[in-house]
């Protein structure tokens, strides 16, 4: 009788490990966020976007592809180009985002960043690093990189140092391909390539806390010549609001986040 208590006490022991367990998996599902467009503005459609940002007021935008890169201050309103510096033939336009009176540009396999003024585009120096470059965002002391992979590398903001580094991903595992970045409210947002997605990550163990479907997004711009991928976020401080697009897409829409119970 005893070792028959004792049993069962061990299974019921066990069965509510896994009960805890699957708990704690499920406590890990990524909720859906939802949104609102509450504002359509013209994008150029030859523009490759790799890394877009708001600050001061203005939109920048860092646009891709050999030859044909290039970092730029964009009308938000009108989608008119203010001001545009070309990157050298060598470099294909990657991430951007801005620091103070700083904009700091990634390339993609060059392992090259170029700091800008925010005033007149005019570069300032480089930084290099030994991983591709993809999406850059900060968090007001590190630049945030990611290089395609399930990585976020951490880096100080002035030495351009790597601090950390952390790996992302959702009850499902690693979620790679991550690419353009936006740091709003204490979380990473990243586009995901070659998918609608954008997801929500907690920087401090790379955990995914949401995501976005922009499927409805993607659809409608697919039927546009010529444009690719979704890639773009920028938010708007103080306003709620957030900027997406993609490569080639004639658009660029501002959206409001919606979360939904989980």
């Amino acid at each position: 009788m005893i070792l028959r208590a004792r049993a069962a006490a061990a299974a019921w022991a066990l069965a509510l490990a896994g009960l805890l367990g699957l708990a704690g998996v499920r406590a890990e599902v990524p909720v859906s966020i939802g949104y609102r467009v509450v504002a359509t503005y013209p994008h150029d459609p030859q523009a490759y976007t790799q890394g877009l940002v708001y600050a001061g007021g203005a939109l920048y935008e860092s646009t891709g592809l050999y030859g044909r890169s290039s970092v730029r201050r964009v009308d938000l309103a009108s989608g008119r180009i203010l001001a545009a510096r070309p990157l050298a033939p060598q470099h294909f336009g990657e991430g951007l985002t801005a620091i103070g009176e700083r904009l700091i540009q990634l390339t993609w396999r060059s392992g090259t960043a170029i700091v800008y003024s925010r005033a007149n585009l005019r570069p300032l120096g480089q930084f290099r690093y030994a991983t591709e470059g993809w999406g850059l965002t900060h968090d007001g002391r590190h630049l945030i990189m990611s290089d395609g992979s399930d990585t976020l590398y951490f880096l100080d903001a002035d030495r351009f140092t790597e601090v950390r580094r952390v790996k992302v991903h959702d009850a499902s595992g690693p979620v790679r391909s991550l690419n353009e970045l936006e740091y709003i409210g204490g979380s990473v947002f990243a586009n995901v390539w070659q998918s609608s997605r954008i997801v929500r990550i907690d920087p401090a163990s790379g955990r995914v806390t949401g995501f976005v479907d922009l499927s409805a997004l993607t659809d409608r711009m697919r039927g546009e010549p010529g444009t690719d991928v979704l890639n773009g976020i920028a938010y708007i401080p103080g306003s709620g609001r957030v900027l997406v697009t993609g490569k080639r897409w004639p658009s660029l829409f501002a959206i409001e986040l919606v979360e939904r119970d989980p």
